[in-house]
């Protein structure tokens, strides 16, 4: 097969306080060199699969990337792809969810403000004379989110809110100027504007910068994604990859357990551990002369309740591992 031009995230995706996405890979068995957290190059090697050929990627830009070929596959949020695919067809294709990365679009105003939603600051601040100014990374989600607002609607009606992208402008509604940020959004507000539109996993940041959430525009975390030239044996290629990712992902909810009981109690204590869903399937047993050696994959929310049981079966010599991989 031709080579298959993966993107891999640069920025808080691959940071070892919240994605990470440098182990998941090697986790998931490659060999990867150049993507270390702190320590990224923008050409990257997996030794282990010569089929790919890896790049680093900025989220803002990765959308536009793989819609128009530049790379076939990478991992990236979906509020980037949704926001890349608003005013415009879109020739993304997602593989996959990889459960990390979770954060919300938010619209903030400043703590004091009084306003209890969107539709309520729109309906207040009808009669004034200056412009409302938004500071935003995401100037497509937020001009169509203003928009459908029903106090947006009952004021502006189905005028078009002002957009600018450095010196890209668009729109015809001037009350209503979305700006783009380029990043540090919530020190806006501090400069003067009247509110913004910022991802946030906790809402920490924001209460700290004396902000507070009116509206949610969307939930996203990471996925996989595939681009409009990943067809055929790339697309095969990639839902290769995505399985060997997920797996990684699914693998760190479990503990890999071995431990040994006298083999007179082996049909009990396998009785009880599937009686209880305190094994995946079913154990795999190693029967010595006189003790059998049990291995069992187990949540890990299940594992202390585990311990407690077994122990009353008199198991000893138990040994508990992370999980790495857990393909199903």
């Amino acid at each position: 097969m031709s080579k298959i031009i993966l993107g891999l995230p640069k920025g808080s995706l691959n940071n070892v306080n919240r994605g990470n996405t440098y182990q998941l890979f090697v986790d998931a068995g490659y060999d990867v060199k150049g993507y270390e957290p702190g320590n990224e190059s923008y050409e990257i090697k997996i030794n282990n699969d010569e089929d790919i050929i890896a790049y680093l990627t900025r989220p803002q830009s990765t959308p536009v990337e793989l819609n128009r070929g530049i790379v076939d596959l990478s991992i990236v949020g979906e509020d980037w792809v949704k926001e890349e695919s608003v005013l415009k067809e879109n020739k993304i294709t997602k593989i996959g969810d990889l459960n990390y990365g979770q954060t919300r679009l938010i619209v903030a105003v400043p703590d004091e403000s009084p306003y209890d939603d969107l539709t309520d600051f729109f309906r207040k601040n009808k009669d004034r004379d200056t412009p409302i100014l938004c500071f935003t990374e995401y100037p497509n989600l937020t001009r169509k989110f203003f928009m459908d607002n029903e106090g947006y609607k009952e004021v502006f009606g189905d005028s078009v809110p002002f957009v600018q992208v450095r010196s890209l402008v668009d729109g015809d509604n001037k009350n209503v100027q979305i700006i783009n940020s380029d990043g540090a959004t919530e020190v806006y507000i501090a400069k003067g504007a009247d509110l913004i539109v910022d991802n946030t996993q906790t809402g920490n940041s924001l209460r700290k910068a004396g902000l507070k959430e009116l509206e949610t525009i969307l939930h996203s975390s990471a996925g996989l994604y595939a681009g409009a030239n990943c067809t055929g044996e790339k697309m095969e290629k990639a839902q290769m990859i995505y399985k060997q990712l997920f797996g990684a992902i699914v693998a760190r909810d479990f503990f890999d357990v071995k431990f040994n009981i006298i083999n007179e109690k082996s049909d009990e204590i396998t009785d009880y551990l599937l009686s209880n869903k305190l094994c995946s399937d079913e154990p795999t047993i190693t029967t010595g002369k006189k003790f059998s050696q049990f291995n069992v994959l187990i949540p890990k929310n299940k594992f202390p309740e585990m311990i407690d049981g077994i122990k009353k079966f008199g198991a000893s010599s138990i040994i508990r591992n992370d999980l790495k991989q857990y393909v199903e």
